[in-house]
C-alpha cells in the first residue's frame, strides 16, 4: 500500500477529491493531511473522511523538526501540495527526494512565483487575456494547471503534467477559477496515481 500525505492551506476541495479518489483502492491511500492554518476547512474535510489531520505553525515547520517527524511517521511515497501557500522547507524536500509535488493554477513558467496563488493568478491571467484579445481579436489565449516537482523556490521544479483551457472574451476571474477547478479534479488524482506507478 502506497501512502499519500497532503498539505493544504484552505478550503481543501482538491484534498477531499484526492482522498475520495483513493479511498476505495487497495494500492494507495491518503494517510495524513497537514495545514498551516488552525481553522482550515481542509482539516474538517479530512477528519470527516477518516483521515488524520493536524495544523502546525511556522516554528514547527521551519525551525524545529515537528512537521518533518509527523511526515516521517506517515512513511509517504508521495507528498502532495494541494493549495499550500508556504514555501516548502529544503530539509523536508531533501528528506523525501523526488517525492514532493505541487499543483499550480496556471501554465508555468507563466504566472508563477511568490504571491501567485488562487484568485491572484486568475485575476492576472484575466487581465493579460483581455489585453491580448483587444490587441488581436483572433488570438487564442490559454490558461491551465501545472503539476510539478517542488524545489526550495516557488514554482521552479520540473514540470510533470500540464492541461490547458481557453480563456475567452466573456470570461471573468471567477469563471476562469471554475474552469481551473474542473481541470484539477479531472487530472490531479490521475497524475498522482501515475507518479506512484499504480
Amino acid at each position: 500500500m502506497k501512502n499519500i500525505v497532503i498539505f493544504a492551506s484552505g478550503n481543501g476541495t482538491n484534498a477531499q477529491h484526492i482522498i475520495e479518489y483513493f479511498q476505495d483502492r487497495t494500492d494507495a491511500q491518503v494517510v495524513q493531511v497537514l495545514s498551516n492554518k488552525l481553522n482550515a476547512k481542509v482539516l474538517e474535510r479530512a477528519t470527516l473522511l477518516g483521515v488524520s489531520a493536524m495544523s502546525f505553525n511556522k516554528t514547527a515547520f521551519y525551525k524545529r523538526d515537528d512537521v518533518l517527524n509527523v511526515i516521517k511517521a506517515a512513511q509517504p511515497d508521495i507528498i502532495v501540495l494541494a493549495g499550500f501557500l508556504w514555501l516548502f522547507p529544503e530539509k523536508i524536500i531533501q528528506a523525501f527526494p523526488n517525492k514532493v509535488i505541487n499543483i499550480h493554477p496556471a501554465l508555468l513558467p507563466d504566472f508563477g512565483g511568490k504571491g501567485m496563488y488562487g484568485m491572484n493568478v486568475h485575476k492576472t491571467v484575466h487581465a493579460f487575456a483581455k489585453a491580448e484579445i483587444l490587441k488581436t481579436p483572433a488570438k487564442k489565449i490559454y490558461t491551465g494547471i501545472t503539476i510539478h516537482k517542488v524545489t526550495p523556490e516557488y514554482d521552479k521544479g520540473d514540470i510533470i503534467f500540464q492541461a490547458k483551457v481557453e480563456v475567452t472574451e466573456s470570461d471573468t476571474p471567477e469563471s476562469i477559477a471554475a474552469n481551473i477547478h474542473k481541470l484539477e479534479y479531472a487530472h490531479f488524482p490521475e497524475v498522482i496515481k501515475g507518479f506512484l506507478r499504480l
